[in-house]
């Protein structure tokens, strides 16, 4: 991937943990490296297809000094969410900031914290067996464009039987397609609390629910958690994650099955068609 690199633009600024620090300021050294297609800019040499390094300065400069951090940490945290919100064109977004003056009574070059974030594509699984249950997908659907994430395609959907609970309604399923710059634990919070301003209710594991947002895949992540695992663990045994995922994205692989979604959906339902 083409890259811009800014490297240590001077800003003078008041962080850090000790008072005196927040008083008297110090300079800090900030490098970024934007990764985007450079391609039709190098061939247009038109400014508008590519990202303005002085106004990227100019930017990161007044968001930098517009208030005190005591970490660098958050510092970096912010850069790298803003110019991700700011600059479509990027794909991801390297921080890099230094700090020559660290007081911590040791000869030292500087201490520095390091970021790096991209735009990630998701795919999240909907389910709602609860009221009016179409209502509750597009809701949730809606809640899913934010600054960190937009929605790119949505699946028809589905009505499926219930699995592991049978006792209750069936449900009413959709895959969507989403660009996020969250992490997965980040976008595995919102979800949550998306469900929580839904008015779902955990009591009754596989029980009926207003609405269910699952992680089907993020990128080509294998990520296991106590309480998050991607890809989701019984993705590859659902006909209701299987047939609309197929529908948006039947090429997308599974990285731990090494298999593209429409031969996970076929097999499983040559399986189910010879019980």
């Amino acid at each position: 991937m083409d890259k811009i690199y800014i490297k240590d633009l001077q800003v003078f600024a008041y962080h850090g943990v000790h008072e005196e620090e927040n008083i008297l300021g110090q300079r800090f050294l900030i490098s970024l490296w934007l990764s985007l297609d450079l391609k039709v800019a190098g061939k247009s040499d038109d400014l508008t297809k590519t990202v303005s390094y002085s106004q990227v300065c100019k930017k990161v400069t007044h968001l930098f000094t517009s208030k005190k951090y005591k970490l660098l940490e958050s510092c970096a945290d912010d850069i790298t969410s803003f110019l991700l919100k700011s600059y479509p064109l990027l794909t991801s977004v390297k921080v890099l900031i230094k700090k020559p003056w660290a007081p911590i009574g040791l000869p030292l070059d500087y201490v520095s914290v390091e970021f790096e974030r991209s735009r990630n594509l998701v795919f999240i699984g909907l389910g709602s067996n609860l009221g009016d249950k179409d209502s509750y997908l597009n809701k949730a659907l809606l809640a899913l464009n934010t600054a960190e994430t937009s929605v790119l395609k949505v699946s028809s959907k589905y009505d499926t039987k219930p699995v592991g609970y049978i006792e209750q309604d069936d449900f009413l399923n959709c895959v969507a397609k989403v660009e996020t710059i969250l992490t997965p634990r980040e976008l595995l919070t919102s979800l949550m609390n998306i469900e929580n301003d839904l008015g779902r209710v955990r009591t009754l594991r596989w029980g009926p629910r207003t609405i269910d947002l699952d992680i089907i895949l993020f990128d080509n992540l294998i990520l296991q958690q106590e309480d998050l695992i991607i890809p989701h663990p019984r993705m590859a045994e659902r006909l209701f994650v299987l047939i609309p995922l197929n529908e948006i994205a039947p090429y997308a692989l599974h990285p731990i099955l090494n298999k593209r979604i429409y031969e996970l959906k076929d097999e499983l339902e040559k399986l189910q068609n010879n019980l």
